[in-house]
């Protein structure tokens, strides 16, 4: 049997990571500013994240969701802490697609509606209404083609207003991510955040925060829709949820309510997917990794927008996009083989960083030493004038 031949492959295999370095079977280091599409939030293998999930695994690795597993709950209780939505409730699940299917779902239910408004560039997962409120046809499949999802331009009050005046009693729920990650690292206007809440609570209707890529501190804040000081009804996490470990979940406000059967999971919440996620609050909390990714983040834009060729620097924390000139269209493979560093895309032209929140100012200094070099080296053989 061979793979379904789906991802576009780099010729590396990886064997070894720490910290915020991985190497590859032929020895080779590279510094990792990417994580993964953002999953690796305290660092690969980090010593309390790999002990937390031992002991459990020496313990019991799993058992179905028909019985107490205490673990959720302390998992609960360390998650409202430290996003500071200690009244709000949590239903586990296994990846982002499956957060938002039910936080959609759940805001049907909750509304008795259909509708769903998403953006533009906006990316929700692959699965069939994920996927529906992903603006990528390419992967819609004709199955998951529906009329109940409706696009409108990114941070445009004016249009939002008008869906609400014209469709207000239809809609179910409005979905955001607070910064589009595969979209491009494009952050929602705070103003854009309170008028979706202003909206929803006006209409009856369900903000969902999408915070799979830009939540768990990643913004330098729990959930970069914090940044607006609006609550959402329901938040949808995974991706450094677990620092690798395949976990996720919604975080759901009190006047939403629960039945038996209305949402359900095989795998979710199990006890070694939980010891994962506690090993990342407990390491987010004790290390102060969100004011590290604030503080680091802030450092790195204001040092790439010194390097002129790069344009438009953007985002929060350590979610950071900046688009290159068609000259420079391949910088970041050249990154990645001649300086060994690992960064992420949006097409046509942007790179993404998403790299781990305990990246330190020394490895985001390795990272801009490398890109100036290799500018310098690709500007050098093109008609673009050094200007970095």
């Amino acid at each position: 049997m061979k793979l379904f031949d789906v991802y576009p492959i780099n010729n590396i295999s990886i064997v070894k990571a720490r910290g915020s370095y991985i190497w590859d079977d032929q020895g080779l280091q590279y510094l990792d500013m990417y994580g993964g599409h953002a999953v690796i939030s305290i660092g690969h293998t980090h010593p309390h994240f790999v002990k937390r999930i031992t002991d459990q695994l020496n313990k019991v690795a799993f058992y179905s969701n028909s019985v107490i597993i205490p673990i959720q709950q302390e998992l609960a209780e360390k998650l409202g802490k430290v996003s500071g939505k200690e009244d709000y409730r949590l239903f586990l699940c296994n990846s982002g697609a499956e957060a938002n299917e039910n936080a959609m779902k759940l805001a049907s239910f909750h509304t008795g509606r259909k509708k769903i408004i998403a953006f533009r560039k906006s990316f929700h997962g692959r699965t069939s209404l994920a996927v529906a409120a992903t603006d990528n046809p390419v992967i819609v499949a004709p199955v998951n083609q529906t009329d109940n999802i409706i696009f409108l331009p990114f941070n445009d009050e004016t249009s939002l207003e008008a869906c609400f005046r014209a469709q207000g009693k239809e809609i179910a729920a409005v979905i955001i991510e607070g910064i589009q990650g595969v979209g491009g690292i494009n952050v929602a206007k705070e103003s854009f955040l309170q008028k979706i809440r202003t909206l929803c609570t006006e209409h009856e209707s369900v903000f969902i925060a999408d915070s799979v890529q830009c939540g768990y501190g990643r913004s330098g804040k729990f959930f970069s829709h914090d940044y607006a000081d609006v609550d959402a009804d329901i938040y949808s996490l995974a991706k450094g949820m677990g620092n690798g470990f395949p976990v996720a979940g919604i975080v759901i406000a009190p006047h939403l309510q629960p039945k038996h059967g209305m949402l359900g999971t095989t795998f979710g919440g199990n006890p070694l997917a939980c010891a994962a996620a506690l090993a990342v609050l407990e390491v987010i909390e004790s290390e102060q990794l969100m004011r590290n990714a604030k503080t680091v983040g802030d450092y790195l834009q204001s040092e790439l927008k010194k390097i002129s060729v790069l344009q438009n620097v953007r985002g929060k924390g350590l979610m950071i996009g900046f688009d290159v000139p068609e000259e420079l269209k391949d910088l970041r493979k050249n990154l990645l083989f001649n300086q060994h560093v690992f960064t992420g895309e949006a097409k046509p032209n942007t790179i993404r960083l998403l790299p781990s929140l305990a990246l330190s100012k020394k490895d985001a200094d390795e990272f801009l030493e490398s890109i100036r070099e290799e500018i310098h080296n690709m500007v050098s053989t093109s008609n673009l004038v050094d200007q970095t």
